[in-house]
């Protein structure tokens, strides 16, 4: 589909399957349906949505770094996390609470109203401007939501966050309003102090609580350099994996088991796996 416009055709195959999910779901929850699914409540789905979404976002950056390879797979882990929306819509309308559609309907009308600068009459000339506006709309709804008690600034990112990717989020929220290192090599300067903080660091939980804060210092210093430090870490946690795993078939094809080997020995399959490219996430 090409950006503009959905077609009329788009718009009902889009509505026609929509559908035919909302009736699946409630098939599944019928007296006579699936015996798991009709025991569930929103607690206990709440956590498969964390799942579908996490999944969603892994095989979303596969596809971006295969250069566009694999959208097959990304669509069936965005088709899992719609599964999980539209359940948890069930849930709460057997409940009486609100539907599918109230979902639908209440995002479209929030995205318009944060949007003026498409569907009003302000203007945003790039997406800096716009991320400024965003953030002026929602501290509007959140003033109008709290009556006289504003929300704080940091209440609004969710807890549920990967830390990495919330540290970021706090560090981006707080910049608002000027509660930032003004360049990365500031930062960086922030990085060393805690890492020799850490290094000084006497017992247990002065090292954890030191290491906290020289995760969250570099993670800042990503977000100056305009880099994702959850997806960096991702990505480095599938490089291990997948390296790790091309150091097995390596050990394997020469009758060894790693169990067996020297620090040393491992350390040089390690660096052969690395030089021949093995692994590459």
């Amino acid at each position: 589909m090409s950006p503009g416009p959905p077609s009329p055709e788009d718009r009902r195959a889009a509505g026609e399957a929509l559908g035919r999910l909302m009736e699946l779901i409630a098939r599944l929850r019928a007296p006579d349906g699936c015996p798991w699914d009709r025991e569930q409540t929103p607690a206990s789905v709440a956590p498969y949505l964390l799942e579908e979404a996490h999944e969603a976002v892994e095989a979303v950056e596969a596809v971006e770094a295969a250069g566009g390879a694999g959208a097959r797979q990304a669509a069936g882990e965005l088709g899992d996390l719609l599964f999980q929306v539209a359940f948890m819509a069930q849930l709460f309308a057997e409940r009486g609470g609100f539907g599918l559609a109230e979902v639908i309907d209440g995002v479209e009308a929030k995205m318009r109203r944060r949007h003026p600068h498409v569907f009003g009459g302000q203007e945003a000339q790039d997406a800096e401007a716009v991320r400024e506006l965003w953030g002026r709309i929602k501290s509007q709804e959140r003033g109008q939501a709290q009556g006289a008690k504003p929300e704080g600034l940091l209440e609004s990112v969710p807890k549920a966050l990967p830390a990495l990717a919330r540290a970021q989020r706090l560090g981006q929220r707080a910049g608002r309003v000027g509660f930032d290192w003004t360049e990365a090599e500031a930062v960086w300067e922030k990085v060393r102090e805690e890492m020799e903080e850490l290094v000084r660091a006497g017992g247990p939980q002065d090292r954890e609580d030191e290491l906290g804060d020289l995760f969250f210092a570099l993670t800042q210093w990503a977000r100056h350099r305009g880099l994702n430090a959850e997806a960096a870490l991702r990505r480095a946690n599938a490089r291990f994996q997948d390296r790790f795993a091309a150091m097995e078939d390596l050990a394997r094809a020469r009758g060894l088991s790693l169990e067996g080997l020297s620090a040393r020995a491992l350390d040089q399959l390690w660096e052969e796996v690395k030089a021949r490219g093995d692994g590459r996430a």
